[in-house]
């Protein structure tokens, strides 16, 4: 049994353009409902949506007999939840607030084996190598991974070519909520500065050779963000979809159901 191909590495090394959802309903019947719809990948959200491990495990599972590729985001960059998410068969991580090179160093150093990296050898126990029955998990497994950093603050766009360089990088992520207010501009993700700021981020990672990404719900920016090199672009959110919708639906009932003349009451009495 061989180590199972990432179609997401791949599709980004070769410039190819990735659409996304991000998933943070944290429910495994929801995400894979998502996965069906289409998406190149969702992102599982562990940041700011309630998932731990299991939930995130339970959404792999769900979504593992579709096409869209599950992309994994846990709460912050930290070896040892890096570790457990690579065990239950996460292949791509998200790892947010990578502000400076070492942080970026020691991101990608929790996702190698040793010598080259820190992850520990559990593979005996782990989804990932299917209990040991991918007999070359250990020297394969590093090959499939994908390791993307978020930039979000105005001191990572500083440090971002020295952080798009490091070895193992395979994307820089860039969040546009937290940059905007990292740069003064708070509850301003689309504001003509952050973007200009995102573009010329994006312009840098592009001529290291490297994939960058953004969340850009407003297809106008979405747009604009391919324009300026973006690989993989997330274009909603299970949240906002089904909030909308419920909005919309009850608005449009109450609008129309005003012009239904109302039906006289029942007479009382025998």
């Amino acid at each position: 049994m061989p180590t199972p191909r990432n179609p997401f590495k791949h599709a980004i090394a070769e410039n190819r353009r990735q659409f996304g959802l991000w998933a943070a309903l944290a429910d495994p019947y929801v995400t894979e409902l998502l996965a069906t719809a289409g998406f190149d990948w969702l992102l599982i959200d562990g940041e700011h949506a309630p998932n731990d491990v299991r939930s995130t495990l339970a959404q792999l599972q769900a979504v593992a007999p579709y096409l869209s590729h599950p992309i994994v985001r846990p709460v912050k960059s930290d070896a040892a939840l890096i570790k457990q998410l690579l065990d239950i068969g996460a292949q791509t991580l998200l790892l947010p607030m990578i502000d400076t090179v070492e942080q970026a160093i020691e991101a990608v150093a929790a996702t190698r084996y040793p010598p080259r990296g820190i992850r520990g050898v559990g593979s005996g126990l782990a989804r990932a190598s299917r209990w040991n029955r991918i007999g070359d998990y250990l020297t394969t497994a590093e090959d499939e991974l994908c390791v993307l950093v978020q930039v979000e603050s105005a001191i990572g766009l500083e440090n971002l070519a020295g952080i798009t360089a490091v070895d193992g990088v395979d994307g820089v992520f860039f969040g546009p909520s937290d940059l905007s207010a990292s740069m003064g501009y708070l509850g301003q993700p689309g504001a003509q500065v952050v973007r200009d700021a995102i573009r010329a981020g994006m312009a840098i990672v592009r001529d290291a050779g490297k994939a960058s990404g953004v969340l850009a719900p407003d297809l106008a920016i979405a747009n604009d963000y391919l324009a300026a090199g973006a690989s993989f672009v997330a274009v909603g959110t299970d949240t906002g979809l089904l909030s909308r919708a419920a909005a919309d639906l009850a608005a449009r009932v109450k609008e129309q159901a005003a012009s239904v003349p109302v039906a006289p009451a029942a007479r009382g009495g025998y």
